[in-house]
């Protein structure tokens, strides 16, 4: 672990769980229509004291496109009925399929809460090693979070627009391979198929082990960044279907020591919308 390693260990949490000021949140997330919902898989099974993390609820309300980023105002008084304080350690983990804890870790972040750790294995691994697990909803205890926002964490369509002629940033997009070659349909309706002009591709899932909801050791992920020709000594953003599973990229590029990278928050979402900007298909 680095410095900077916002992931921990199961035994590092199990050691914590009477800790008051250790806050837990169950951050896993599906795609629309994937059944069960993930806070009916919540109540059926979750790490003993976490709170859900609704990754939807978590968002803004007035914008059509999905959980995009709320103002600083919603995500203090949404995380203060989570039961977090700005005194309080959060540890996110979801299913073990690594989609939305680092999400919610950068959405933390970008909200000015530098205490937030990601437990490595999810509740696949934590359930595996025959840990405890409780049913049923925790009603956290209401508390006070001030959050300030740091824009320089998230991009808006315009700025990645610009960034197609200027290439100032290079855009690291984590869908599979055949929906950034726009080989395969989106899942969303409506929604083009293929990728920004310029963009590389780091498929999320190679970045950790399906097998123990481990992510992968730093040499890898390093090989799988500079492998889709990513320079990382030079900006990045990350980009995905709608700006959760880019937060895998996000936090594999931390833990390599890249921690000023930004978060395309309406990603394909937005830009393979009907009347959007240009698209590229085929290979990077």
């Amino acid at each position: 672990m680095t410095a900077t390693d916002p992931l921990v260990s199961t035994e590092w949490l199990a050691a914590r769980m009477g800790d008051a000021n250790v806050k837990i949140l169950d951050a896993s997330f599906k795609l629309p229509g994937v059944l069960q919902l993930p806070k009916d898989d919540y109540l059926a099974a979750h790490l003993p004291g976490a709170v859900f993390f609704d990754v939807d609820a978590v968002s803004d309300h007035s914008n059509p496109l999905p959980h995009m980023y709320p103002s600083a105002e919603q995500f203090g008084r949404d995380v203060g009925g989570l039961g977090i304080s700005n005194a309080d350690t959060v540890v996110l983990y979801d299913a073990g399929g690594w989609v939305a804890a680092p999400r919610a870790w950068w959405m933390f972040l970008a909200f000015g809460h530098k205490d937030v750790r990601i437990l490595n294995g999810g509740l696949k691994k934590w359930r595996a090693e025959g840990r405890p697990v409780e049913s049923g909803e925790v009603k956290p205890k209401l508390a006070t979070f001030n959050a300030t926002y740091d824009s320089k964490r998230v991009r808006s369509m315009q700025q990645l627009i610009a960034n197609v002629e200027s290439r100032a940033e290079q855009v690291i997009d984590a869908r599979a391979a055949d929906r950034f070659e726009g080989r395969a349909p989106e899942p969303r309706p409506g929604i083009r198929s293929g990728h920004i002009p310029g963009a590389r591709n780091v498929p999320y899932n190679l970045l950790f082990d399906a097998a123990t909801g481990e992510m992968k050791p730093l040499d890898d992920l390093r090989a799988a960044f500079t492998g889709a020709g990513v320079k990382l000594d030079a900006p990045i953003v990350t980009s995905c279907g709608s700006g959760v599973s880019a937060g895998v990229l996000t936090l594999a590029l931390y833990r390599l020591g890249i921690t000023d990278t930004a978060l395309y928050d309406g990603s394909w979402s937005e830009w393979g919308q009907g009347k959007g900007p240009p698209v590229a298909t085929g290979p990077a």
